[in-house]
């Protein structure tokens, strides 16, 4: 009876893990990230059944060729990390994108812009992402919480909303700081209940991961998936 529960509760916790896993965008952007490293991510991607991949857009065509079949979807940034270059960069960046075989995008707004009080310009920098990615790849809105105020993240976030991306992002994991619990929630009371929330940047571990789902966050991204969906987490 013992080997039995304690095999119940082995099952139990694995698929409780492949919850998450399901939510995890497996991420590696770092400026040195070799062909080693992407091979490393894309393996354990497969292994533990991750939403995504997402690697710079250098890596894309790679990493769709690899991970054909597989079910785990491939993601790259785009204006990443500052959102400073033009709409019209952006857009090439996303069809280029998508054309390597990115089904999923993550543009970053152009903050500036948007703390000057332009939020038409924000606007449709975000729709031209939109529009090029339209019934090709789902679009994620960074929104980079570090660098606003409430109101100013309130103001993005309706403004993708605008703009009919598929989720908003908390953070780059380049600047200031990542996503927090606060910020994911703000987020979500938002937008409501329709539209997706990614928190990325400095969700490291299991806790960090289940806070952020309890903020309202449906996906994650992380460089540390295996750890939060093994027994480290």
């Amino acid at each position: 009876m013992i080997a039995v529960n304690l095999s119940v509760l082995v099952q139990h916790r694995q698929e409780e893990h492949m919850d998450v896993a399901k939510m995890i965008d497996h991420t590696l952007l770092k400026t040195d990230a070799t062909r080693a490293g992407i091979d490393q991510l894309l393996s354990e991607a497969k292994q533990y059944r991750f939403a995504s991949v997402c690697v710079s857009p250098i890596w894309v065509a790679y990493a769709a060729t690899q991970l054909r079949g597989t079910g785990v979807k491939t993601c790259t940034v785009i204006g990443f990390p500052q959102g400073a270059t033009p709409t019209a960069v952006k857009v090439f960046e996303t069809q280029q994108a998508i054309a390597d075989g990115a089904e999923e995008v993550d543009m970053v707004i152009p903050v500036g812009r948007l703390k000057d009080g332009d939020c038409d310009y924000v606007r449709a920098d975000i729709a031209g992402v939109v529009a090029a990615a339209k019934g090709k790849a789902l679009t994620k809105v960074i929104i980079e919480t570090c660098l606003l105020t409430d109101a100013e993240k309130r103001t993005a976030c309706r403004l993708a909303q605008e703009a009919e991306a598929d989720f908003v992002k908390t953070s780059t994991g380049f600047s200031a700081g990542g996503a927090t619990a606060a910020d994911v929630a703000l987020m979500r009371e938002t937008v409501g209940p329709a539209m997706g929330v990614k928190a990325s940047g400095g969700v490291r571990s299991r806790a960090d991961a289940e806070a952020m789902i309890a903020a309202g966050a449906t996906r994650l991204g992380t460089s540390s998936g295996v750890k939060i969906v093994s027994a480290e987490g």
